[in-house]
């Protein structure tokens, strides 16, 4: 009934368009086509959805099976993830109370995760000069694909072009010398460029592979990154637990501690306040006092006391102890003291950029005696380190130390966002999380420079 009327319609326009033309309005063309695509008939709609149903069902197949890929792999990681808590805590289960044995693991692995960190930003360093080399070659590539086609196109007609007959006709021999004169002018030229042509093609599959490779080794220690990191996690909440389960009052402490922080008005008098009037500080300070200087093997430091895990006070003096120092975060130095701090003043410290997440240790043996935000700084976390030295580091996203806590050299003690949270770099438009370390005599800041090892064979490990 509706394919009748629509084939009267036509009829009919075809009727009345006679007279002017046999080509129908431009209206009548929409105004039929748009019948056309409404009325069908149900054996059409028939056919379309027979037709329909092979895709419908081939597409339905091929999300099941992209949905049971995804839950095999979700259950592959849930196994994995499952596995590795098992044996994390089988190893702190192996642990026990041996603090010595918990200290040697944070500082083993919290160097492992730092050299990990280090080979990852070098192969990063690595492929950003490869990857813009590939660029490049591809641009010239893609900027002479003309001439590629030109000695493409030209090699394959010198290919099928059978050789003359020399000797059948003297035409034949006049048309290939006149072929061998053009080609002596031209071959030479194409050659020239086929070869810079291979040349580039040649470099650019090298580097295909090498920037593979460098993928591959980078993704190998991302996945070790992540496990080390997972483990360091695990063996820092363990070591809290039993911190704060000797300092039962330690929730206190921290609120005591953020509202004095409020009231000091620098940091000489948040020290001051810390160490005069909070229990866990004050009793870290006054251990720092007790202790003396560490004893010295013929006049220099004594680096085999730093083998003791189990140790409860410095193992080298703070002021003998020059150039033997770790930077806390790996980094690139952007402010060095004594530089512009960009507002007028003088830097007192020094500031890193590092990466995202990046775990920092201490630099040396210390006790605890501020830890949480204060003003500009962020996270602050302060160390008396005994002799009438202190070392303030900020800038960190979370702190895993407590107040009064006695940190070893190398101990992971925060760990870094991904933002910089340094009022003063913050300011400076740093991209990265930023690192600032600042050493203190007597209340005073100090150049750390000559603390720091020149190389990684004169670095203090614990």
């Amino acid at each position: 009934m509706h394919a009748t009327r629509h084939t009267s319609l036509d009829h009919d326009t075809a009727r009345r368009g006679q007279p002017h033309s046999t080509r129908p309005p431009l209206f009548l063309i929409v105004l039929t086509a748009s019948f056309a695509g409404l009325v069908v008939s149900p054996a059409h709609a028939q056919v379309a959805a027979a037709a329909a149903a092979p895709q419908v069902a081939a597409s339905s197949a091929d999300v099941i099976k992209q949905h049971e890929q995804e839950l095999e792999a979700a259950r592959a990681q849930q196994k994995s993830a499952a596995e590795l808590q098992e044996k994390l805590k089988a190893d702190i289960a192996a642990i026990g109370q041996d603090r010595s044995k918990l200290n040697q693991q944070l500082i083993d692995i919290a160097a492992r995760v730092r050299l990990v960190e280090t080979r990852i930003g070098d192969a990063e360093a690595r492929l950003r000069p490869l990857d813009a080399r590939e660029q490049q070659i591809r641009a010239s590539l893609d900027s002479r694909r003309s001439e590629i086609v030109e000695v493409l196109a030209a090699l394959q007609r010198a290919g099928r072009r059978a050789p003359p007959a020399l000797l059948v006709r003297p035409e034949d021999a006049l048309q290939s010398l006149r072929t061998a004169m053009l080609l002596g002018s031209v071959v030479p030229e194409m050659r020239t460029q086929a070869e810079r042509l291979v040349g580039d093609l040649g470099e650019l599959i090298n580097l295909r592979k090498t920037i593979g490779a460098e993928r591959d080794q980078l993704a190998v220690d991302r996945d070790r990154l992540k496990g080390d990191q997972a483990q360091l996690a695990s063996l820092v909440e363990e070591r809290q637990r039993k911190q704060n389960a000797i300092e039962k009052d330690m929730e206190a402490e921290g609120a005591r501690a953020l509202t004095l922080a409020r009231q000091a008005d620098s940091l000489q008098g948040l020290i001051a306040k810390m160490e005069q009037d909070l229990k866990s500080a004050a009793k870290a300070a006054a251990s720092a006092s007790l202790q003396g200087a560490p004893a010295a093997l013929n006049g220099k430091p004594n680096l085999r006391a730093l083998k003791d895990p189990g140790r409860l006070s410095p193992a080298i003096a703070f002021a003998s102890a020059k150039g033997l120092f770790a930077l806390p975060v790996n980094g690139v130095k952007i402010r060095d003291f004594g530089g512009s701090d960009g507002v007028g003043g003088a830097e007192k410290g020094i500031s890193l950029a590092a990466r995202p997440g990046a775990q920092v240790t201490t630099p040396c043996d210390g006790w605890v005696v501020y830890a949480g935000p204060f003003r500009s700084y962020g996270q602050l976390l302060i160390l008396n380190a005994g002799g009438g030295y202190h070392v303030l580091i900020a800038g960190m996203e979370r702190i895993s130390v407590n107040i009064g806590q006695f940190v070893l050299t190398g101990e992971p003690v925060a760990s870094m966002g991904t933002t910089s949270q340094v009022a003063s770099i913050i300011a400076a438009n740093a991209s990265q999380p930023v690192l600032y370390i600042e050493f203190r005599k007597d209340g005073t800041p100090i150049d750390p420079g000559p603390w720091w090892a020149a190389n990684e064979g004169e670095k203090v490990r614990g």
